[in-house]
């Protein structure tokens, strides 16, 4: 029986996303008994905030997860493989961002607007979706109820947030090298990523799709429990700090309309529509970066498919597609 007040552990707490791990359970009026902030040696004795008192963040070591009721990882997969299994050992569940669990047939692999459920299944590891993949199911899922998603072709527009901070940095430091004329410096992208589109992310794989691109498909399969859902995307990184856009042309089993496909989206979870072409409304990055909310609109009928639908769908790739899903998660755990 889990602890109503129970003590939560943030691993990787001084990284993009750790930070909005914190903020988001402070926000959302999370009932921590006490949380414990977990990082990187350099990062020891540093202090974050959270609910008015400054507390200091501690190494990670073998020894940190003692008394720890739940412990919300993202500080990437290599950690997770090694610190997950030992957390778990001493008696937490672990939410876990990275990649490292979300194929393995034991470990759940969760949205919960979509398979909440599968949450009880757990054997101490709950492994929270890719990004993209996420925020795409928000508006995917509840169609694919209502009209059965045969497959779908998607190309994502994701922001640099999605690698990190010093990818953010990145960003910043290039635009205001182009606009001073000074020479355009690249280390965390293979090129210049200010005023321009990369289709990479991720490495690529012996098919030429990236592992990002791949994730669509077999994560989907996971979280919808739909094993032959199809989905051919291109993943792109775009000049953009925060939130991921992705545009999708999806087939369905049945006959699909717009108005059908408007009223389903109105009623799902997390999701607002953004739909009003006429008044130049739809969704875009610059208003859900910072919202839990994803955004849909651009609804309309496939031209090049039968009951096929096309939509865009936005979302707050540090929220949604991470820190707000992991805690989201911890409040099922709750109940």
């Amino acid at each position: 029986m889990m602890n109503r007040n129970p003590h939560i552990a943030v691993v990787g707490a001084t990284g993009a996303v750790g930070v909005e791990m914190i903020q988001t359970l402070e926000r959302r009026g999370f009932p921590a008994g006490q949380l414990t902030l977990l990082a990187s040696a350099r990062s020891a004795g540093k202090t974050l905030p959270f609910n008015g008192a400054q507390i200091a963040i501690k190494e990670l070591t073998k020894d940190s997860f003692s008394g720890i009721d739940i412990a919300l990882f993202s500080a990437g997969g290599s950690i997770s493989t090694e610190f997950a299994p030992i957390a778990v050992r001493a008696g937490a569940v672990v939410v876990d961002n990275s990649s490292a669990f979300r194929m393995d047939d034991q470990v759940p692999l969760v949205v919960p607007e979509v398979n909440a459920s599968d949450i009880a299944l757990h054997k101490g590891i709950i492994a929270n979706p890719n990004c993209t993949t996420a925020i795409t199911l928000m508006a995917l899922y509840p169609l694919h109820r209502a009209f059965g998603v045969r497959r779908i072709f998607a190309s994502s527009y994701q922001a640099v947030s999605g690698t990190g901070a010093r990818a953010l940095e990145e960003l910043k430091q290039q635009v205001s090298q182009i606009v001073k004329q000074e020479p355009v410096t690249t280390e965390v992208y293979p090129h210049q990523i200010a005023f321009n589109v990369l289709p990479h992310v991720d490495s690529f794989l012996d098919t030429g799709y990236t592992k990002e691109e791949m994730k669509m498909q077999n994560e989907g399969r996971k979280i919808m429990h739909h094993p032959s859902f199809l989905a051919s995307v291109t993943c792109v990184r775009v000049p953009v700090y925060r939130a991921h856009s992705i545009a999708v042309s999806a087939e369905f089993e049945r006959p699909v309309t717009v108005e059908a496909a408007r009223e389903v989206l109105r009623l799902a979870p997390g999701l607002d529509m953004i739909d009003d072409p006429s008044r130049n409304e739809y969704p875009m990055p610059l208003f859900v970066a910072e919202r839990d909310h994803c955004a849909v609109g651009r609804l309309r009928l496939d031209c090049a498919m039968e009951n096929g639908l096309c939509f865009w769908v936005s979302g707050d790739q540090l929220l949604k597609g991470a820190a707000l899903n992991a805690v989201q998660i911890a409040e099922e755990l709750l109940k």
